[in-house]
């Protein structure tokens, strides 16, 4: 195999011949990206399938419509987004020219996750190309047949020096992070972003850490349970609760919480039928490290529904648990399977406070027809990201930022946010050698006059649009040649003109 150095080392080298920076290449590279997902859609869906015991529509809607949105509207706005942005000036810099430049940070790690395999390495990578970076993919071993297209297919569409695969475990990724990165993008859980951000640490590599946690669901009582509990349903179980904002537990009061049951057992039935089992839209936990894990949290606990698990196919069925203690083992860490528990609280103050006393989820959720109550949740709890009366919809809003905070994550992307994610923002000021008698308000010898021109230009701003503009000319005219001469006419002439601007209302503090 490859050494780890060489790999990055080619990809830096192709970074520094400058090729990836042109727009033209980064549509171009994009528009190769798109064809591969076209032309190996057969491909892809039968990896995840492999990976996941993901239907075809399944894995088409979710890991592969979102792609295909997410490229539409990059290669729509990227020329826009990578475009000089001038910026605002004060009354000194007027006469000159100043932008924030977008450019791209060098080579990238992007490290996805298993349980979307394809989608959480293609959309940070469209991001990374889009802001013109070298990019290291890292797909991750655990879903390896996903991990292995991945090597395949990227190589056969993309610059392979700017963009390789690397592949293989925990070894392997150790020995890629201590290599110096520009950026490292993480999915995955916070006990390896810790290692990720602590590898980063040594080189001063900046983080974007997409983890997880336990995101909370909060039902008040002024609610349309059947409506609820359908987006809930369909939320929890879908990939087999292998989702990072998927609700976590469920917080309601004691008298709907056996309405609540019966609300997502029946939407069980309508979604999955009779045998759960033998639906072709019921996934399957992605090994057995991770099913015992799984069944070792319902152990002691209140199962209301479901229960049912068979190692051999790594299959547990739907779950419901009622009566959860906070202290319980099901509560202490996030479940990423199809186990929902339910706590009881007595009100929404309750629940805010529970929440409080975590870390601060990727996600929250809260179901009410009381705006007032929605939006005091919000205010009063820190999440990632929030949804109200529905579930993961936030994630599906490409002008939203996708991140978490705290022990959820740091950094976001999609969109616009993922090409600001992977982009260096760099203040340009561009002046002339004109005008020095202007400067000389910042060249020794000081004095006091020179300190309260530089307040005068400072501290003062426009108001009037056009208008204000021809009074600066004039001021600017008259600053100049007041520090250039100081004859008492002049100095006398400068002061009426900023008495007369100032009344009029053109300038203000």
């Amino acid at each position: 195999m490859e050494r780890m150095e060489q790999v990055i080392g080619r990809a830096r080298a192709a970074f520094n011949s400058g090729r990836s920076r042109a727009l033209e290449f980064r549509m171009q590279q994009l528009k190769a990206l798109k064809l591969m997902v076209q032309e190996k859609e057969k491909d892809i869906l039968a990896a995840i399938s492999a990976d996941l015991h993901k239907s075809k529509p399944n894995a088409y809607s979710h890991e592969i419509l979102s792609l295909l949105a997410e490229l539409a509207l990059v290669m729509d706005k990227l020329k826009s987004w990578a475009a000089p942005q001038p910026v605002k000036k004060n009354l000194l810099m007027m006469r000159d020219e100043a932008y924030i430049c977008p450019e791209p940070l060098g080579v990238v790690l992007i490290i996805g996750a298993w349980n979307y395999p394809f989608a959480l390495v293609i959309q940070p990578l469209i991001g990374a190309i889009a802001a013109g970076n070298a990019v290291v993919v890292k797909p991750s071993e655990v879903s390896e047949n996903t991990s292995q297209l991945l090597a395949d297919l990227l190589p056969q569409y993309l610059d392979p020096e700017l963009y390789p695969v690397v592949t293989g475990g925990v070894s392997e990724t150790t020995e890629l992070l201590t290599q110096r990165f520009d950026h490292i993008l993480y999915t995955g859980n916070s006990t390896v972003g810790k290692i990720v951000m602590a590898a980063a640490a040594k080189h001063l590599t900046p983080v974007t850490l997409e983890l997880g946690g336990k995101s909370p669901c909060y039902i008040d009582t002024d609610c349309d349970l059947a409506v609820a509990c359908r987006r809930i349903t369909w939320g929890k179980y879908m990939n087999c609760g292998q989702t990072c904002i998927a609700p976590d537990y469920i917080l309601c009061n004691p008298s709907i919480q056996s309405s609540v049951v019966e609300n997502i057992r029946a939407t069980l039935q309508e979604f999955y039928g009779e045998d759960v089992k033998s639906s072709p839209d019921y996934e399957r936990i992605i090994n057995k490290r991770h099913f015992k894990r799984i069944v070792s949290l319902m152990e002691g606990q209140k199962i209301a529904h479901g229960g049912e698990v068979d190692e051999a196919s790594c299959f547990i069925a739907p779950t419901i648990l009622t009566d959860v203690s906070p202290e319980s083992k099901v509560m202490e860490e996030e479940i990423f399977g199809p186990v929902l528990p339910i706590l009881t609280v007595k009100n929404v103050d309750e629940a805010i406070e529970f929440i409080n006393r975590r870390e601060k989820p990727l996600a929250l959720y809260v179901f009410s027809n009381n705006k007032k109550l929605i939006k005091r949740v919000i205010s009063g709890t820190s999440s990632g990201g929030v949804t109200a009366n529905d579930v993961m919809m936030h994630y599906l809003l490409s002008t939203l930022p996708f991140g978490g905070v705290g022990n959820s994550g740091m950094g976001a992307y999609h969109g616009k946010y993922s090409f600001e994610t992977f982009s260096h923002h760099r203040s340009c000021l561009i002046k002339d050698l004109k005008m020095e008698s202007t400067n000389k308000l910042r060249y020794p010898p000081g004095s006091q006059k020179k300190v309260d021109w530089a307040k005068f230009f400072l501290l003062k701003r426009l108001n009037k649009g056009r208008i204000g503009l021809v009074v600066l000319v004039l001021l600017g005219i008259v600053a100049a040649l007041v520090l250039k001469n100081h004859q008492s006419v002049l100095k006398r002439k400068a002061l009426l003109i900023v008495l007369a601007v100032q009344r009029l209302g053109w300038l203000s503090v």
